[in-house]
Order: structure tokens, then C-alpha cells, then sequence
């Protein structure tokens, strides 16, 4: 049976339209698959902090040692969390545009679990080597703001290159996406919406 997990980096609760758009998508996922579907709420306080002792960890290990002391500590907080991620073969991100990227939770999440020998493998002739091989993403992302085609003053889109670039590395190359930007313009952002939210009930239902 396939697990799907849904990782969201949205604080707005109900007022999230990433959210509400994951929401439609994993009911329509539900309606056909019936498998099981769970969420990480990157907000919920569990991501650990991956700073100094983290970093050394990493090191340490890129040295082909293994962490001690504080750096064990950390190190193993990071792995609880990796294996979480790596025990599904099925992952939906809501994603919001923040400052023309991604949330800083999104960013500490990826930093946490993207070490050598779970998602990545690392020689010094053939460089980086993902490892999530076989897993599929559904990304939904939205801003207010931007949009494709808009002026340059209505910012630039280092949110999606950049969530879709990681995955890839990881070795995830199965991707979809939906996309929510409503045009300022004219202001109508229903129409949008609705498109929005029957892309994700389509590919929730194929996915």
C-alpha cells in the first residue's frame, strides 16, 4: 500500500489557500485510492534545529566518523525526523511564496534531513547522487504577488525552481504541481481559485 504524506509550510490555518487547495487534493487522493494519507504540519514545534552541533555532525560523518556528544544529539534528532520522511513513497507539499522564495520552515526541514547516506550519496569524481529513488511529489504552490508574466516589480519566482531543484536532487523526479496566483489586476480571484482547486482534485484522484 502507498503512504502519502502531505508536508505543509503555511502558518494560516484556515486561511491558507495552499492549504484548502492539499486539502482538495488529498480528499480526491482518499476518494480513489483509500490509502493512507498523513500530515506534517512543519509549524507543529517538532523540527529540531540543525545548527552548530547539527553542522558538525554532518562533517563528522562526511569524515566517516561518527558524531559524539552533542553532535550525536543532534544527529539523531535529524535522523527521527528523516526516517519519518523517508517511510513514504508518496509526498504533497503546500507551499506559499514568502519574500519570492519559500517559508524558512521549509528551508530548516530540508536542511534537516538532506545529509549524506539518507538523502544523498556523495563521490569525489562523480559528485552528488540522490537516493529517494522511486517516490513521487505533488507540489501546490501559491503567492499573492507574483505571477508569470507580470512586471519584475511584482517580484520573481525563486520558490518553485527552487523546491522542484531539491526534490530532483534527492533523486525525486516524478513531480507534479498545482499553481494559485491570483491576478491583482483584475481583481478577481475566484476564477483562479476554482481552476486551482479542480487541477489539484484531478491530479489527487491520478496521483
Amino acid at each position: 500500500m502507498s503512504r502519502l504524506l502531505h508536508i505543509s509550510a503555511s502558518p494560516r490555518g484556515a486561511a491558507s489557500e495552499s492549504l484548502a487547495i492539499a486539502g482538495t487534493f488529498t480528499d480526491a487522493y482518499r476518494e480513489v485510492h483509500g490509502d493512507v494519507v498523513d500530515h506534517f504540519d512543519l509549524w507543529d514545534g517538532t523540527l529540531p534545529v540543525f545548527g552548530p552541533a547539527g553542522a558538525g555532525a554532518k562533517m563528522t560523518v562526511f569524515a566517516g566518523e561518527d558524531p559524539s556528544g552533542e553532535q550525536a544529539t543532534a544527529w539523531r534528532a535529524a535522523r527521527a525526523v528523516f526516517e519519518r520522511f523517508d517511510s513514504y513513497d508518496r509526498y504533497l507539499f503546500s507551499v506559499p511564496m514568502w519574500n519570492s522564495s519559500v517559508p524558512y520552515v521549509l528551508k530548516q526541514f530540508i536542511d534537516v534531513v538532506s545529509q549524506p547516506g539518507w538523502v544523498f550519496g556523495f563521490d569525489t569524481e562523480k559528485g552528488y547522487t540522490g537516493l529517494l529513488r522511486g517516490k513521487k511529489a505533488a507540489v501546490v504552490y501559491t503567492s499573492a504577488v507574483y505571477g508569470t508574466g507580470r512586471p519584475p516589480e511584482f517580484g520573481s519566482d525563486h520558490q518553485a525552481p527552487f523546491l522542484a531543484g531539491w526534490l530532483r536532487w534527492t533523486g525525486i523526479t516524478d513531480l507534479s504541481s498545482v499553481e494559485f496566483r491570483p491576478n491583482l489586476a483584475t481583481g478577481d480571484a475566484e476564477s483562479g481559485r476554482r481552476a486551482a482547486h479542480a487541477e489539484a482534485r484531478e491530479l489527487g484522484k491520478r496521483f
